[in-house]
């Protein structure tokens, strides 16, 4: 057996990971990979395998870093079926058309400039119509239901608490008359996060691929990050502002939404109109409702507390589909809080926000996930002096606030009591989805927690057990 690590190696984005077992192939995510935009859209378009010598996939969860790439897969060939839970299938259907449907949206903006500068048309990755083929090849499988995505290899899927559908990926391959069991962490959840469950641990795994997001710092508490969302948007309500934040449609929203709803109603803030400007993020929270068994016990008693109360509406929140409806917010002056995607403020409406926002200093742009390298949204977390928007600069006078507690990935702490939980029978650990620092402290932490064969692959970097 060979595993070579294809994406999020060395870096959080692009996650791919081939496995080659019994002369078969089975891939773990088709992730998007995010970073200087020349660099992304040529290793997006570009595998560095033989598509059409694809077996079969598995996917961990929807966010676009796990299963943004699957048009191209689809595009260059690949014809095998998509494993997955039936939520992150779902959620996967929506992300990838509005994937789509924002790259041809921002090639068509940017082509107007490079038109009137005489330059040649740029392309999106991949359109609409390439991503809507990819839902004919998904196989829903539920939490912890053993299938065969290729011979001699049974599948677990296993709760990560990550966002709605996540999970950890476990496998038992038989090769050769030797069986290794190997466990795919995907995105690790955090406990006690808003709506979902707490995520499963490994008990036993002779290799361990792991995320390493967060393994230079553990997370504060839940509720701490819940005081801090509450500080930011009451100093800027005081000052007459706006909040914009960028925020993945899947997941993020919905834990912010859920959150203004606890405090809106207890009354912990003013009554401030809330704005969802992402019609991706409408129907991902209709999702949401429709898996009401994925909530945890504390999101099922407030619905009871207050009446069986939406956990995701109140009588503040709007969902706003329309561009018209989108542009309209730009031109009010009242305070409000504008959530958009994207959540690395690369694509989308947020970009249009950040354009019309960003120089007033009533405003607050508000960071609530981890940016990476290269994007909008690291440079607005680094308070940069002067950033670009479509191509234009922009003097950021706004304020920038950063809340690190409300990340979803597990933080340095629960990092190293998920790999403890294979000491015994792990033979190897690979650090995945990290950037070198975090990998490099929780590579520490783990050796001194007694796993000694820990390892932080490289791009295309092979492995064999």
């Amino acid at each position: 057996m060979r595993i070579t690590f294809h994406g999020a190696a060395q870096t959080v984005t692009g996650s791919q990971h081939l496995i080659e077992v019994n002369g078969k192939r089975l891939l773990l995510d088709c992730g998007l990979y995010q970073g200087r935009r020349q660099e992304s859209y040529d290793r997006n378009r570009n595998f560095p395998f033989d598509v059409r010598k694809l077996d079969a996939v598995i996917i961990s969860h929807a966010h676009i870093d796990h299963i943004g790439n699957l048009p191209n897969l689809v595009k260059r060939g690949y014809r095998g079926p998509i494993y997955a839970t039936d939520a992150t299938a779902h959620l996967s259907n929506l992300m990838l058309l509005d994937s789509a449907h924002i790259q041809e949206q921002d090639v068509m903006y940017l082509n107007k400039k490079r038109d009137r500068r005489g330059e040649p048309p740029a392309e999106p990755l991949y359109t609409a119509e390439d991503a809507a083929r990819v839902a004919q090849y998904y196989r829903d499988k539920g939490y912890e239901e053993v299938f065969e995505p290729i011979p001699g290899v049974r599948a677990r899927l296993v709760e990560a608490g990550h966002i709605l559908g996540s999970a950890a990926v476990s496998l038992e391959i038989e090769e050769r008359g030797k069986t290794v069991k190997v466990w795919y962490s995907g995105d690790i959840g955090r406990r006690r996060l808003p709506l979902l469950r707490d995520p499963v641990l490994p008990t036993e795994a002779d290799l361990l691929i792991m995320e390493c997001t967060y393994g230079d710092k553990p997370h504060r508490d839940p509720e701490a990050a819940y005081e801090e969302l509450r500080q930011v948007v009451s100093r800027t309500w005081q000052r007459g502002g706006k909040v914009i934040v960028p925020a993945f449609a899947v997941g993020r929203t919905q834990e912010l939404v859920y959150s203004l709803n606890r405090m809106i109603t207890a009354g912990e803030l003013p009554r401030i109109p809330v704005y969802v400007d992402s019609p991706l993020a409408v129907n991902v929270s209709e999702i949401f409702s429709h898996h009401p068994e994925i909530f945890d016990q504390e999101t099922r008693q407030f619905m009871e507390d207050n009446g069986r109360r939406s956990a995701l509406g109140f009588d503040l929140l709007r969902y706003v589909r329309s561009v018209e409806d989108s542009k309209a917010l730009n031109e009010r002056q009242e305070p409000m809080i504008i959530i958009s995607a994207s959540g690395m403020a690369e694509t989308g409406r947020i970009l249009h926000h950040l354009k019309n926002n960003i120089e007033n200093p009533r405003n607050t742009v508000l960071i609530v996930s981890w940016q990476a390298p290269h994007t909008l949204g690291r440079r607005l977390a680094d308070r940069e002096e002067r950033v670009k928007i479509f191509g234009e600069v922009y003097e950021r006078r706004c304020e920038v606030a950063t809340i690190g507690g409300l990340s979803a990935h597990a933080g340095q702490d629960l990092l190293v009591e998920y790999a403890r939980g294979v000491r015994g029978t792990a033979k190897a650990v690979y650090l995945v989805h990290g950037e070198s620092k975090p990998a490099g402290m929780l590579m520490e932490k783990l050796v001194e927690a007694g796993l000694k064969r820990v390892f932080y692959p490289g791009l295309h970097e092979r492995a064999e057990g």
